[in-house]
């Protein structure tokens, strides 16, 4: 009986972590649009990353966007760009965080 017990909670184990893999899987970008770069971040010689966390509905398109972090002057190009990004469907919403770099 306690060989039997191991035995299905092994197996659930296995299963688990099958589940959780593929739930962490990330959805391929089909289209992305590049961030305009604002002049006065060009006269400043601003470069770095905007970091962007995104919500992608089924059919691929982003629903909605948050602003993670980076420099303010950056953030509002890199966020109107990321919401033309296209994802490839999936059989849900999914989330994710991208880099957006200038």
């Amino acid at each position: 009986m306690k060989n039997k017990l191991l035995k299905f909670v092994a197996c659930g184990v296995l299963l688990a972590g099958t589940l959780q893999a593929s739930d962490s899987e990330e959805r391929k970008i089909v289209y992305r649009e590049n961030p305009d770069y604002p002049a006065i971040a060009a006269q400043m010689n601003l470069h770095g990353t905007v970091k962007v966390k995104i919500w992608i509905d089924n059919s691929g398109r982003v629903r909605r966007l948050e602003y993670i972090g980076g420099h303010p002057l950056l953030a509002q190009s890199a966020l109107k760009a990321v919401k033309d990004w296209k994802y490839e469907p999936g059989p849900k919403e999914t989330t994710t965080q991208v880099e957006v770099k200038f």
